[in-house]
């Protein structure tokens, strides 16, 4: 049975980096052997909870991870309350002008897409432009009707009788009356901390009117990796937007036009409205497409679209379902999105066969198959990392920044820093409320 019907109604100092880094071999052999222990050690995990774990601490531990091995958190069903586009200038709008349609192509089974064509023609989106949380909040300020009707929904609800976290604040208009605003990809990235052995994170988190507002920070791992991508990896980057090309249209029974240059400016954006235990949640991802089917309400309508190679040694699978498969149900599964359709391709970018994953079975093949992660141990992971940020982040004040950072085998550390270069709240946003 899926997590969904079980549980539905229906990235600190440089001289921190330094220390963990000089820890990482005696740290990760301890990590290995504590996680091999009996479930004897782990049944003294399970009766603590998650104040437990970081109170009163500077660091929040990640390891052992089996002491997030613990029964699936409550994850409300992901509601859809807005969407929003961004065009060829990655200017804002308010509206879906920008979804594309799936195409299903005769043949499943048999295709061939070249990704590499058109990579001359490609029109990039500058990376170097720090958009941060800018989009998701024009969408907040043009849509603020919405959190409080939600709020008073929830009070009214016969369903939720506990009081809404936060929810001691007054019922006014310049409160959001939701504990996080966020990207889904820092909750991605937060839900596969425990399996992560290669990139760490540093996300900045400010308090403003009660809610916490989180947003990634490049680090310079990252930055260096990106400026210095090799050409053959920047090509490849391509594929995977050449690749939704081919498989949707602007309409529902359009034609996919191959012959467009891509432009990785124009995006499609969904807002959701969920709940993680005692956290409420909003965020927003990108949605490649949808299916034209038009009685389906989303997110179930949505589907990812993702390439990857063909498999042809079984060193290959485990590495597929260890690491790929990981990351494509945490993306998919916070938005609530039940369909991946993977193109899978040679060496040379060209698409042979799609094959279709549903969301809610990865995590059963993982287990059936090769239990090398669990998404409760993701899940969990992330509802506790949140209750320890609530604790750290009591101040409320949009110029005040906490960094959190991680590293593979190290605990998630933080930094406190005002009226900085990593404050990522504008003034545009925090002063509408005070006009309010």
């Amino acid at each position: 049975m899926s997590h969904y019907a079980l549980r539905y109604p229906l990235e600190a100092s440089t001289s921190g980096f330094r220390t963990c880094k000089n820890m990482t071999s005696s740290t990760g052999l301890k990590r290995r052997i504590e996680d091999k222990e009996t479930n004897q050690k782990k049944a003294r995990y399970d009766l603590k909870r998650a104040e437990d774990f970081s109170g009163g601490r500077a660091a929040f531990e990640v390891y052992p991870i089996s002491r997030f091995d613990l029964p699936f958190p409550n994850y409300r069903q992901p509601s859809e309350v807005g969407v929003f586009s961004l065009d060829a200038e990655r200017e804002f709008h308010n509206d879906g002008r920008k979804l594309r349609y799936y195409i299903v192509p005769p043949d499943p089974k048999h295709v061939s897409f070249d990704l590499t064509e058109g990579y001359d023609t490609l029109i990039k989106r500058d990376e170097d432009e720090k958009e941060r949380l800018d989009h998701l909040l024009r969408w907040i300020l043009k849509n603020r009707r919405k959190f409080l009707l939600a709020r008073r929904s929830i009070s009214t609800s016969s369903e939720t009788s506990e009081q809404e976290p936060g929810s001691d604040h007054a019922e006014s208009d310049s409160q959001l009356h939701t504990d996080f605003i966020a990207w889904r990809g820092h909750f991605t990235k937060i839900l596969c901390t425990p399996y992560e052995n290669q990139d760490g994170w540093t996300m900045a988190v400010s308090k403003f009117n009660g809610t916490w507002y989180i947003s990634e920070v490049e680090t310079p791992e990252q930055r260096d990796r990106r400026v210095n991508m090799a050409d053959r990896q920047r090509e490849m980057t391509y594929w995977g937007y050449k690749f939704e090309q081919y498989l949707t249209a602007g309409e529902p029974q359009g034609k996919p036009e191959t012959s467009d240059p891509v432009n990785t400016n124009e995006a499609f954006c969904t807002v959701i409205r969920t709940r993680l235990n005692t956290h409420s949640l909003v965020f927003s991802g990108e949605v490649d497409c949808r299916l034209a089917d038009g009685h389906m309400r989303a997110p179930q309508c949505y589907i990812e679209l993702k390439t990857s190679r063909e498999m042809y040694k079984p060193n290959q699978q485990r590495n597929f379902r260890r690491f790929k498969l990981l990351k494509w149900w945490a993306q998919s599964f916070l938005p609530g999105v039940p369909r991946i359709v993977c193109g899978f391709r040679d060496d040379g970018g060209v698409v042979h066969f799609l094959e279709t994953f549903k969301t809610m079975e990865i995590p059963n093949i993982i287990k059936a198959d090769s239990p090398t992660w669990n998404a409760s141990v993701c899940v969990n992971f992330c509802d506790q990392f949140l209750s320890h940020v609530k604790k750290v982040v009591r101040e409320d004040n949009p110029r005040l920044v906490y960094l959190f950072t991680w590293r593979p085998n190290c605990p998630v550390t933080h930094t406190v820093h005002r009226d900085s270069e990593n404050s990522f709240l504008p003034d545009w946003y925090t002063q509408a409320f005070q006009t309010t």
